[in-house]
């Protein structure tokens, strides 16, 4: 049989059941906090490298090689050293900013290194096709080389060049994403 309790026993218990699990949840609370500033400081950051360039400084982040120029973060799937060297004039980061960039490219992966990086210095990105091209998607408009367009195109040869506000990035399948870091290289100042 089971012994009739007052209600002030029953309070009773439901604190000390309540200061024993909230004991509980500081201690889990607490140890888990501990094993994170352990760590932290424990120094285990083997999937960090470092690489400084023209004053640069990079550092790879899950596969990424990062810095930041002028308040942006920008993000690198080559460093510096990793990519062949184009000789070019190109207009800097500044002709960029707070304006629309039309984007037509051969290869997603380059495209999006352009989005990833000129995405917080542009005003917005669009699809777009040349005034000439004759494989333009249907929906997309026709812009020119007054518009601020980057066109990305698989060709035999690397090359990137400018014709007014137009630049235009080549190269092989294999490395257009490293002709597309070069570009980046350039307009941003860190290649000179």
């Amino acid at each position: 049989m089971k012994a009739i309790e007052s209600k002030e026993d029953i309070e009773k218990r439901k604190r000390k059941n309540q200061w024993i699990i909230g004991g509980i949840l500081i201690i889990v609370m607490l140890g888990s906090t501990f094993g994170y500033a352990f760590y932290q400081l424990s120094g285990d950051k083997t999937d960090t490298t470092k690489f400084s360039y023209n004053g640069y400084n990079f550092l790879d982040e899950n596969g990424f090689w990062t810095t930041t120029i002028g308040g942006y973060k920008f993000m690198f799937k080559y460093n510096p050293s990793q990519v062949e060297r184009i000789q070019t004039k190109l207009n800097y980061l500044s002709s960029y900013s707070g304006v629309p960039l039309y984007v037509s490219s051969d290869d997603y992966i380059a495209a999006s290194e352009i989005y990833q990086n000129l995405g917080s210095v542009v005003q917005r990105f669009q699809g777009a096709c040349l005034i000439n091209d004759t494989n333009c998607q249907e929906n997309w408009p026709i812009k020119d080389c007054s518009n601020n367009f980057i066109i990305i195109r698989l060709a035999n040869e690397s090359k990137i060049y400018q014709d007014q506000n137009c630049v235009f990035i080549e190269g092989k399948q294999e490395n257009i994403t490293q002709t597309t870091d070069e570009f980046l290289f350039w307009i941003t100042g860190i290649e000179k």
